[in-house]
């Protein structure tokens, strides 16, 4: 059956076309599996609440008639602004609007948020664009730069609210334009399109604008909100979407609300953070974390952008998933947010999911795969601009910029064919990681540290959860040894020039921001030999005592590395045998935009001439050493790298890079 609705219908019908519904809401109470809900142009100032499931062979499915043409907002229009001083307006809004959620009373606060808890959940717009929150209504008035953000031109437009018994007073600074002549909103509610229960699963949800939701901080073990998501369910798919302007998350694939162990530190303090998340995982799977029941979701040809926590986030609830073809950008660059949540995508526990085809940059960070990524694949996106700029001054609780953070796993994650040009490309505070044919501008940091805390003067380490390979049932616990790592046929070039660095403390952990490009960083590490031999395998377990090979039980993890190539001062791994050098000459990268199309322009495949180094599979990967998991696709089939960035074939004999060939370097990349 075929629902219509149109907030443009000169009355609420029954759903037919001749008369549709005026509100998605209301077709969402009845739509039934095999359903299809048909929604035309218009604003639609509601919170839709997916009553029932669709079933594998037959969805429920939300459309917008003309792409874009629906949009879903959790945004009211005020008109009713008084001039109070200067550029400064004055409205008051009654409680009742906000029901039992009012924004301007929520703070945006909870686990692993490190800013003060004083930014309001709630937010004022300016034709589209989301103004700078003042702490005190002299801060608004003044309207001065707000020396953090991104943006800082933008910056002087200020909003500050207080109460005022049964109303929320809002002062807005608008630099000189009329608010009651411009289209300004007011965040009203928290989520756009998201189910209150969980287990409302097979929902295509397909080419709708969703804008302006008053979202709360998602940490990976409290309840993850999102203006779109699933909410602890299976088979979505979220496609052709235009998602902007949440105060926190704009798609969330993440965690269900768990009395017990929701926002568990913020409220208890009694339990290290570590421990909740690994509560987190255990309490999960009794809550009904199995590839049954949750996951497999699809997110593809969205546009997310201008959110300030995340582009998209998800814990446990995102496994098995597919992120694909999504452009995402402008995340969290006013800067008023700060913690551990913030990135393009942020994702725990990403069991399975394949990250292809994304467009990510002008970000905090671009994908941060945070614990658990066993069987994550991150392959063929253009990564870029995810650092602030020099202008920008640093905000208290503030997160490390890169464009790929794998943290605290124990694999298999592979990061293939992907062109990184951020100046920091990987942050790897893991193990058990393989990056394959990439493009690589920037360096690999935290190699090492970053995973365990010191505590009363002794090392505490971070005991991880492993799984069943390609499944959510808990394998195993262990801490991070560091290495397991593979570095096959990638181009290193070091873009920017080396700067003094010292370790430094964030979040409690140790991090080292090492700037030199390449693969020389892991010098310390072991060949596969070397470390195998520790173990004596030679001999039987009769003759020694278990006790004899501890120390090799708890070191590093060897590393293999291979067929890379090194530009501009890149340093290889002295255990490299095979590899190109080249210390002569000046290589260079230079991104291309032209009307929203990129490409790039660089030399590096002249340089090279006729080098070449053996093809790639699963089998020379081999196994990450604690899941005993191959790298490989999430049914369990081999993969041989012989296409690239573009789909394109390798030959028998590839070159480094992204690139099957020199030529494939000057197509369109998005």
């Amino acid at each position: 059956m075929v629902i219509y609705v149109n907030a443009s219908a000169e009355r609420d019908g029954n759903g037919s076309k001749e008369m549709p519904f005026k509100h998605i809401n209301t077709a969402a109470q009845v739509a039934m599996p095999g359903d299809e809900v048909v929604v035309a142009p218009g604003i639609y100032r509601e919170y839709v609440d997916p009553k029932n499931a669709g079933r594998e062979d037959a969805r429920i499915v939300y459309r917008s008639e003309e792409p874009l043409g629906a949009i879903i907002t959790g945004a009211e229009e005020v008109k009713s602004w008084e001039k109070y001083q200067d550029n400064v307006w004055v409205c008051r809004i009654d409680n009742s609007v906000f029901g039992n959620y009012n924004p301007y009373t929520t703070f945006v606060a909870g686990d692993w948020y490190f800013g003060k808890f004083e930014r309001h959940t709630g937010a004022v717009y300016l034709n589209d664009r989301m103004l700078y929150e003042a702490l005190t209504l002299d801060e608004c008035i003044k309207g001065e730069v707000y020396t953090p953000s991104w943006e800082p031109e933008y910056s002087i437009y200020k909003w500050y609210t207080e109460q005022d018994g049964n109303e929320t007073v809002i002062y807005a600074n608008f630099q000189g334009h009329n608010p009651n002549e411009e289209n300004v909103e007011i965040n009203v509610r928290r989520e756009c399109f998201m189910p209150s229960k969980t287990g409302v699963g097979y929902i295509t949800f397909s080419g709708f604008n969703v804008n302006k939701a008053a979202t709360t901080w998602a940490p990976p073990a409290a309840y993850q909100d999102g203006m779109v998501g699933p909410h602890w369910s299976k088979g979505w798919i979220i496609e052709d979407c235009e998602i902007s302007n949440s105060k926190c998350c704009g798609i969330s694939l993440g965690k269900y609300c768990d009395p017990d162990n929701d926002h568990y530190f913020t409220r208890k303090h009694v339990k290290s953070p570590t421990q909740m998340e690994r509560d987190a995982v255990c309490r999960g799977q009794y809550h009904g974390w199995l590839k049954e029941n949750v996951g497999s979701h699809i997110v593809r040809r969205c546009h997310i952008h201008h959110c300030e926590q995340t582009g998209i986030v998800g814990r446990q609830g995102c496994v098995f998933s597919i992120i694909e073809d999504n452009h995402i950008h402008n995340i969290n660059n006013m800067q008023e947010l700060a913690g551990a949540e913030i990135a393009g995508i942020k994702f725990h526990a990403a069991i399975d999911v394949i990250f292809r085809r994304n467009h990510i940059h002008n970000c905090t960070m671009g994908i941060w795969c945070d614990w658990e990524a066993q069987g994550t694949r991150i392959t063929q996106n253009l990564l870029h601009d995810n650092y602030p700029p020099e202008s920008a001054t640093g905000v208290m609780g503030a997160m490390m910029s890169q464009d790929v953070f794998v943290e605290v796993g124990h694999g298999p994650t592979l990061i293939d064919n992907n062109i990184l040009l951020s100046k920091a490309s990987v942050r790897i505070a893991t193990e058990g990681v393989a990056c394959v044919h990439n493009l690589i501008l920037g360096a690999f940091t935290s190699v090492g540290g970053g995973t365990d805390q010191t505590a009363n003067g002794v090392n505490q380490p971070r005991y991880t959860p492993y799984h069943i390979p390609h499944r959510t049932e808990v394998a195993g616990f262990m801490t991070i040894l560091h290495g397991d790592d593979r570095f096959y046929n990638n181009i290193f070039i070091q873009n920017w020039p080396v700067k003094e660095v010292e370790a430094k403390e964030d979040m409690g952990f140790m991090m080292v921001e090492n700037q030199e490009v390449g693969t020389a960083i892991f010098d310390e590490y072991p060949t596969y030999d070397e470390w195998i031999k520790q173990f004596r395998l030679d001999e039987t377990a009769e003759k020694f005592f278990m006790m004899e090979v501890q120390d090799a039980h708890f070191s590093h993890l060897p590393v293999w590395v291979d067929g890379n190539a090194y530009f501009n001062g890149a340093k290889a791994c002295k255990n490299e045998k095979s590899n190109f050098i080249d210390t002569e000459n000046e290589a260079y990268v230079k991104l291309i935009e032209e009307d929203g199309k990129y490409r790039i322009e660089t030399n590096v495949y002249d340089l090279m001439g006729d080098f070449k180094d053996g093809m790639i599979n699963s089998d020379i990967l081999g196994e990450a050493f604690e899941p005993e998991e191959r790298f490989e696709n999430p049914d369990g089939s081999s993969i041989t790298f012989d296409s690239d960035y573009l789909g394109d074939h390798r030959g028998i004999a590839p070159i480094p890079g992204p690139f099957a060939s020199a030529e494939g370097s000057r197509k369109q990349l998005w």
